[in-house]
């Protein structure tokens, strides 16, 4: 238990550090979209393993989102199984399975840590004229801050689904 809470204090201070230095910067966009968030508070444990979000959103494009899954790995179809449980190290594979039709589609994922700060952001572009799973993979090299997150997923801009919510221990 003191080891936990001495290497969490460690990693808290290598964090604030950094934060100190990214909150310098005067412009919105010159920040760092995989910068580390500085966690704020101990995480509540997270109960159960959230089910993949199905969306019947359909975007411009004449895409329909059948499914979003968060993940670790992703098999050779590119599916990922659903998890709800990360380590700080863990590759974040946010999945968006799609039926339809979509030429140059814009299917993006964000990640928010839980004091609203953006871990990250992403985008794909979509071509398809069937069922099509588009992966985006999100690292950290530095190690994702224990807490919770949430992935949210767009197509062409507009918000598709329930976001997805996970943690990082």
């Amino acid at each position: 238990m003191i080891r936990t809470n001495s290497l969490q204090n460690a990693v808290m201070l290598a964090l604030l550090g950094g934060v100190a230095l990214v909150g310098c910067k005067k412009n919105d966009a010159d920040v760092d979209s995989t910068a580390t968030p500085a966690p704020t508070e101990a995480p509540a444990p997270m109960t159960g393993t959230p089910p993949p979000m199905e969306d019947t959103a359909t975007s411009s494009t004449g895409v329909n989102v059948a499914a979003v899954t968060v993940g670790k790995t992703a098999a050779a179809d590119k599916s990922v199984a659903t998890t709800a449980l990360f380590a700080p190290r863990d590759d974040i594979i946010v999945s968006v399975r799609t039926d339809g039709t979509a030429n140059n589609a814009n299917v993006g994922a964000k990640l928010t840590f839980q004091d609203g700060q953006v871990a990250g952001e992403q985008s794909a572009t979509l071509n398809t004229s069937g069922t099509e799973t588009t992966n985006i993979t999100f690292k950290n090299a530095n190690g994702w801050p224990a807490g919770k997150y949430r992935a949210e997923v767009t197509v062409d801009g507009r918000t598709t689904g329930t976001p997805q919510e996970f943690e990082v221990r």
